[in-house]
């Protein structure tokens, strides 16, 4: 059930997020949340990165006895116990039980493996009947696969990941009912995780997880639990959302790219990155940025922010920042990163399974443009069928011939 008529629409007609244009760039601006809530939208990158790193504005005064409400609907992100929503001391000690397995080395163990992954998935694919959807076939299992492998989750239910995935991130798409029961049920299989790799523990992310906790001694079992299962969610529906969009682009508006990316991995490693700074996870109609609360009077951009201010840091805009960043970001596609991008954060709070993404979405990339050249979609884009009503957007189906 849907709670926002323009979501309810199915006949409404959505453009590919790489189409999406970005705010003009300038000081922040008092605007207001969904619920009301004044908000500092910030957008130029100077700027959204200190938002991200000054350690005057934090995330966990944002779930403060007397803080504004920030969204309409319940979803995940929104426990004050959660990693996202911790700060300081408290934030790095539950960090460090994972932030190992995610460093660039550690996962460059993995990048055999997971070429190994991509290569089935493209080989399973090219002997499937046309058309195929693309993202039952390729950008969704691919994260799926891995994130598993890492957890130790093999057997996962993907619907039931699905529908934990879903409901976890919703925006609009289901009723709060709905939602709270869909994360009272994966808390449960969280529970019941975290019981079973303490009893009998492995080689897998949620064993070494438990065993540093417990070794801590200062972490409590919610945090465990709700780390688990934010690690399973954030360990695929970001990746499969980017491919996902990136394969909408270069199947369209880029064709003249697949080629190239087919020509080696340092060339799909660029355009990843490329794709990672310039095409967002959704419109931010929600969460018009990463949010933080001032704890002081902090000035940003010129602006002086009063303290209890919530600001939100719209890497969207700071990544499209001309000031930082050439204008056509398509023509750029293949060469180098400059500056780096914001779209995986920065200071304390930068995305754990950044590298992660990174390879997964070059690897997918390169080899499915060097086994498939002659991959097309077989829709038009504007009849693309698009997940609607949560914090991120995707297509929910893209076929596709060749």
């Amino acid at each position: 059930m849907s709670l926002d008529p323009s979501d309810a629409a199915p006949t409404e007609a959505l453009i590919p997020l790489h189409c999406r244009q970005a705010m003009q760039a300038g000081p922040p601006e008092l605007t207001t949340l969904l619920t009301g809530t004044p908000v500092y939208l910030v957008r130029r990158h100077a700027d959204v990165r200190q938002v991200l790193t000054d350690p005057r504005l934090d995330r966990a005064t944002l779930y403060a006895p007397d803080a504004p409400p920030l969204t309409p609907y319940p979803n995940l992100l929104d426990d004050p116990e959660g990693l996202l929503n911790l700060d300081g001391q408290e934030h790095q000690r539950l960090r460090r039980t994972v932030q190992r397995a995610f460093t660039p080395r550690a996962i460059a163990r993995w990048r055999p493996w997971v070429a190994t992954v991509v290569e089935d998935l493209v080989s399973r694919l090219s002997d499937a009947a046309q058309p195929a959807d693309l993202i039952s076939a390729f950008s969704r299992p691919l994260p799926v696969a891995v994130i598993s492998r890492l957890m130790g989750l093999d057997g996962l239910d993907l619907k039931r990941l699905a529908y934990w995935s879903d409901h976890a991130l919703s925006a609009s798409a289901y009723t709060p009912e709905q939602v709270q029961d869909a994360i009272v049920d994966f808390l449960a299989f969280g529970t019941a995780l975290v019981a079973k790799r303490r009893a009998e523990p492995g080689d897998d992310l949620v064993s070494s997880l438990v065993l540093a906790a417990d070794e801590d001694g200062e972490v409590t079992e919610h945090q465990i639990v709700r780390l688990a299962i934010g690690l399973v969610v954030a360990g695929h529906e970001t990746t499969m959302t980017s491919l996902g969009n990136a394969l909408v682009y270069l199947l369209g508006d880029g064709r003249d790219a697949w080629e190239q990316l087919a020509a080696g991995e340092d060339e799909a490693g660029a355009a990843a990155e490329q794709l990672l700074r310039s095409v967002p996870l959704g419109e931010n109609k929600v969460l018009p940025g990463l949010l933080r609360r001032a704890k002081e009077d902090v000035e940003i951009g010129g602006v002086l922010i009063p303290a209890g201010s919530v600001v939100a840091a719209d890497t969207f805009g700071a990544n499209h920042d001309p000031q930082v960043y050439p204008a056509d970001w398509q023509a750029e596609l293949f060469n180098p990163a400059g500056t780096p991008h914001l779209t995986f954060g920065a200071g304390p709070h930068h995305c754990l399974g950044a590298w992660l993404a990174r390879m997964e979405l070059e690897l997918a990339l390169h080899r499915l443009a060097r086994r498939l050249p002659g991959l097309r979609l077989a829709v038009p884009v504007a009849e693309i069928e698009w997940r609607r009503g949560l914090l991120t957007r995707s297509p929910l189906t893209l076929p596709a011939t060749w």
